[in-house]
């Protein structure tokens, strides 16, 4: 052990974790963890790959064009991208400070990228600083980006150069660039947060009681009225939400967490449990809902809100303004039928998307019937649609695919659209779903989209899933011996 005294704390403080990691200060360069094939899907996947051509430009214009290196790495410390004059390139070769190598503390001992991913602040590591010999001769500036969705490092960027072209100054430099990319991050969560509250605050509000909206990373985005306080809680956070769990609000409170597509309506058991299952009756109109054009969705916020929870091996459920309803498997399917058809559906052709060429007007229009008894007036006819505004997890997962949010997708992906139905048209968009999800998963996904996909009921049986995962994964992470065990079990047929 070096002399500990003589040195920043920071410094002497990474030297411990790279000695209990047992790095040699003979290693001699980086292990090379992603193949091209790999790294290129891990880049897709980046939240930073959009704003790549921002921070090549800032750095340009400010380091030294001749002699600097530019390196973005994800959480893990792998290398996604590089810049730099060819010079500095063929040095950084040599000790795997290149695409697809993994510079984190425990791999190659003290560095600026290991650093600052691991205090989490902008870091400079000088010469003599860095545990491998190798490195002496080089001197780097890093400062890790923060997500300000889920509050967690998503990656680093850091500038490198020998010893005599760094300056320690330099770590401003990197410090802001990694602000500039947060705030890019931000924007852009922004623009999804107003998006989210478009569609679910005129309803949320509309409640007439305690309630707020939550994103599905545990942020407050918007209140409803009935209690003072509420609204100054926005963008604040609460423990991520499950389904129908109980989540801790920020005055201590427990509140119940309500699915309502990507995002969760949290509010106190006891207002939940005064609603109850109490739902229109047939020939009533629902609270809150006018009629609207015949054939024509309702407009955003226009009448009461129905909430649709269609995917995975669970019972599907329904909330109408909150309140829970029990469904049948086949009214669940007229359900997701008429969400995806919001300008309605004749007799003969729902008959034909439940039934096949077997279906009738006439088999249909005694389960409509029942369905109005339970849902009142928001099941029209002529033709057959839902006069209020729909939020399905299904139709949501479509929409972030759309969007190229494979994260958000995956993340709200619990299972297929109900597994139990043999009607022609769910069983049609279930495949069709589920192919997307696992194609985007498995092409654009990262690793952490790529390990929720696999604890999905089709994703634990997709080998060339765990294999992805396999390649992926960073060298000690504990979901390796997960993925290696099922893997194990697939190709042995033990599964």
């Amino acid at each position: 052990m070096r002399n500990l005294l003589a040195v920043r704390p920071a410094i002497s403080e990474s030297w411990r974790r790279s000695e209990n990691a047992g790095v040699d200060s003979g290693v001699q360069e980086a292990p090379l963890v992603f193949d091209r094939d790999v790294l290129a899907d891990a880049r897709l996947a980046h939240p930073l790959d959009p704003h790549l051509p921002m921070l090549e430009g800032l750095l340009r214009n400010v380091a030294d064009e001749t002699e600097h290196l530019m390196v973005i790495t994800d959480d893990a410390g792998h290398v996604l991208w590089t810049q730099g004059p060819p010079g500095a390139r063929r040095d950084a070769d040599q000790i795997g400070l290149t695409e697809g190598f993994r510079w984190s503390e425990d791999t190659v001992g003290t560095n600026g990228i290991g650093l600052a991913l691991a205090t989490g602040r902008p870091e400079f590591v000088y010469a003599a600083e860095h545990v491998a010999h190798v490195l002496h001769r080089w001197s780097c500036a890093a400062a890790p980006i923060t997500d300000p969705d889920s509050g967690g490092v998503i990656g680093c960027i850091d500038v490198s150069a020998t010893v005599e072209a760094l300056h320690p100054a330099t770590v401003a430099l990197v410090g802001a660039a990694a602000r500039l990319a947060e705030s890019r991050l931000e924007n852009e969560m922004r623009q999804r947060d107003e998006l989210i509250r478009e569609r679910l605050l005129p309803h949320l509000r509309g409640l007439r009681e305690p309630g707020l909206l939550v994103t599905a990373t545990g942020r407050i985005i918007g209140a409803g009225p009935g209690e003072p306080g509420l609204a100054g809680w926005r963008g604040r956070r609460v423990p991520v939400p499950e389904s129908g769990g109980t989540v801790a609000l920020p005055d201590g409170r427990a509140a119940v967490a309500e699915p309502l597509g990507e995002a969760f309506l949290l509010r106190p058991p006891a207002v939940r449990a005064r609603r109850g299952q109490s739902a229109p009756r047939s020939g009533t109109r629902s609270p809150g809902c006018a009629p609207a054009a015949a054939g024509a969705p309702p407009a955003a916020g226009e009448g009461p809100l129905l909430a649709l929870s269609f995917l995975g091996d669970g019972r599907p459920h329904a909330r109408l303004d909150g309140g829970p309803l029990t469904l049948s498997l086949r009214h669940a399917e007229i359900l997701a039928l008429l969400a995806l058809h919001p300008r309605g559906l004749t007799g003969d052709r729902l008959a034909f998307y439940l039934y096949g060429d077997d279906g009738s007007p006439a088999t249909v229009r005694p389960e409509i019937h029942r369905l109005r008894q339970q849902f009142g007036g928001i099941v029209r006819a002529r033709p057959y649609r839902l006069e209020c505004a729909v939020e399905a997890d299904f139709i949501t997962v479509r929409r972030l695919l759309d969007d190229g949010d494979v994260a958000g997708a995956v993340r709200l992906y619990t299972g297929e659209l109900l597994p139990g139905s043999d009607a022609p048209a769910i069983s049609a968009e279930r495949d069709e779903l589920a192919v997307r999800v696992r194609r985007q998963a498995l092409d654009r996904g990262g690793a952490d989209a790529l390990w929720t996909y696999a604890q999905t009921e089709p994703g634990r049986s997709d080998l060339e899933a765990l294999e992805r995962l396999s390649a992926v994964l960073p060298p000690g992470d504990s979901r390796l011996a997960a993925v290696a065990s099922r893997s194990d079990r697939l190709l042995n047929d033990d599964f």
